[in-house]
């Protein structure tokens, strides 16, 4: 595999910019699956284009997406501490990784303290978004954890008011983020549709006015 050259035409942070340069650039089709929960691995994954999903699933096949992380992000950090994978990681789109391993990871670190820095405070970002999310599934229903997370995709509001959502989000995404089921999804928007709260046309979401607070 050759070297990540062209990596400079990233939008990435020096220290990141450097540590891709030092790794094995690598491409992955749509669903291709880069890591394996539980698998013990030593690699960082440095997106350069396309965009990658961390997800936790269970052995009925049942799936719960953790984030998704685009071009001049980077997954597989948690490795760091040589335990196992900690969840899963596949391709949503093709998509091309700067493949790092661990131990050049650990001698960047050592020569760019400002990116020792960066890494505790994406560490402790991550942590805090879990907490939220942990407390999200607790204490919301589901349609308050729909409407969260419709409102955070939406675009600023249109002359008319209306708020389209870029993202084509299937109901099984949507329904893996939020911790459902599809079905449960499917309703949901349905109902939301015909409310006239929201459009769907060709998989894109719009939201029309302002989501009640309840449903």
């Amino acid at each position: 595999m050759p070297a990540a050259s062209g990596v400079e035409n990233v939008p990435l942070p020096p220290a990141l910019l450097q540590l891709a340069q030092r790794g094995i650039q690598r491409r992955y089709r749509t669903r291709a699956r880069l890591i394996e929960e539980g698998e013990q691995g030593g690699s960082i994954y440095i997106v350069l284009s396309g965009r990658l999903r961390a997800f936790l699933s269970d052995a009925r096949g049942r799936e719960i997406t953790l984030g998704l992380h685009g071009a001049g992000e980077y997954v597989g950090e948690m490795s760091l501490d040589g335990g196992p994978r900690s969840a899963s990681v596949e391709a949503v789109e093709p998509t091309v990784c700067a493949v790092v391993t661990r131990e050049t990871m650990l001698q960047h670190i050592a020569d760019h303290p400002d990116f020792a820095l960066a890494l505790i405070v994406r560490l402790i970002r991550r942590a805090r978004l879990a907490t939220e999310s942990a407390r999200s599934m607790a204490l919301l229903d589901v349609y308050a954890r729909l409407k969260r997370l419709l409102e955070e995709r939406a675009s600023a509001p249109a002359a008319d008011g209306s708020r389209p959502i870029a993202e084509r989000l299937t109901h099984q995404a949507i329904a893996s983020e939020i911790g459902c089921s599809r079905e449960m999804v499917s309703r949901l928007l349905k109902d939301l549709e015909q409310g006239g709260y929201v459009a769907v046309a060709q998989r894109q979401l719009t939201l029309l006015r302002e989501l009640p607070a309840r449903w």
